[in-house]
């Protein structure tokens, strides 16, 4: 039965194609474009693509959507971005931690604010551009979050945070098909975004200058401090511990002789620690804020693939909650880097159990 559904068009391939193939099945489309930040456009025309619901990006998504034949819109949510996302990306380094932005912009904006608007304008649901998959499970009645059909490109691992109600809500209409499918049909739609360069930054920082834009907002992040080994010896200075991240190689400045690499960050007393890659080893997390998805939280471990970054190779691990809150995580094999204020995501196969923030 054809729905009224809001599309989150981002100005790139994915979520255009998305729009399209709701048209195609008989779908009454919106298109919308979240403004997330005053926009300005890059005097450097190569700069452009990157700037996620910009101004260049609006002039594409709009673009495609009169080339669709559907009305389109963008919406002010400056404000709402801020709090939600920006706010706790640099908290999150304030505490010593390496966040993922992308998942409060999901639950938060994209399934949250901009679902709710697109009740109000009585929508069935919200759709966008991520390669995942929803479907129901008819025994037990619940949403169930899938991996995409292209692997690679899978981002099942940016929407673990969707609750039951949001999941109903969601439409992911590329997940079913590979890169190279989504580029095809947007060629042969004629659309302006079928060869587009895919953004790996992070939206709201610019020229993927996190640090910079640290020190822009909240430069107290970067008081600086020692750089000490697991013994405590101080081998030399940083500039503030949110200019790294556990695993971290380049940029430590330090002449000793071996490769080092850090292993643990203190903001409380501002102390970098380095290790040999031996110390980046860890066999065990613990994650917080975590949600469910295919079942309850479970009474007794469970076992399931954990993967700790969007990079990682999920792992043969142990998951038994804690609380209502936190869960512990014991992998077979001890896993190198594990980064507070990542996600850690539980599949079994093809299926996102749940996940969490990775706490320690």
């Amino acid at each position: 039965m054809a729905e009224r559904i809001v599309v989150g068009m981002s100005g790139g391939v994915d979520s255009s194609v998305a729009a399209a193939l709701l048209v195609e099945q008989g779908d009454e489309v919106v298109g919308v474009t979240m403004r997330v930040s005053p926009w300005s456009a890059p005097d450097e025309p190569t700069k452009r693509f990157g700037s996620c619901c910009g101004t260049e990006a609006a002039d594409d998504a709009r673009s495609v959507a009169r080339a669709l034949g559907v009305p389109y819109y963008v919406l002010n949510m400056e404000g709402e971005f801020d709090r939600a996302v920006v706010g706790p990306f640099a908290d999150a380094y304030r505490r010593g931690e390496t966040p993922v932005p992308c998942l409060q912009c999901n639950s938060d904006l994209k399934f949250g604010s901009l679902l709710r608007r697109a009740r109000a304008w009585e929508a069935a649901a919200v759709a966008t551009g991520h390669y995942a998959r929803v479907t129901r499970d008819a025994a037990t009645g619940r949403h169930l979050l899938l991996r995409a059909r292209d692997s690679r490109k899978d981002q099942t691992d940016f929407l673990w945070t969707l609750t039951q109600a949001q999941l109903e809500a969601a439409r992911f209409p590329v997940g079913e098909l590979t890169k190279d499918e989504v580029r095809g049909h947007a060629r042969r739609l004629g659309l302006v975004t079928a060869d587009k360069p895919e953004s790996q930054e992070i939206c709201f920082v610019p020229d993927d200058d996190y640090r910079g834009f640290l020190r822009r907002r909240e430069p107290r992040v970067f008081r600086s401090g020692p750089i000490v080994d697991l013994e405590g010896r101080v081998l030399g200075m940083h500039g503030g511990v949110a200019g790294y991240t556990i695993g971290q190689k380049k940029g430590l400045g330090l002449a000793v002789g071996r490769s080092l690499y850090v292993v643990d960050l203190d903001p409380e007393r501002a102390t970098v620690v380095v290790g040999g890659a031996g110390d980046l080893e860890r066999d065990r997390l613990v994650a917080r804020s975590v949600n469910f998805i295919a079942c309850p939280p479970p009474s007794a471990p469970m076992r399931v693939e954990a993967k700790i970054r969007h990079s990682h190779a999920p792992a043969p691990a142990t998951v038994r909650v804690v609380d209502a809150d936190r869960a512990e995580v014991v992998f077979d094999e001890p896993q190198r880097a594990i980064a507070p204020g990542q996600s850690v995501v539980w599949y079994r196969g093809e299926c996102v159990i749940g996940g969490g923030v990775i706490a320690r």
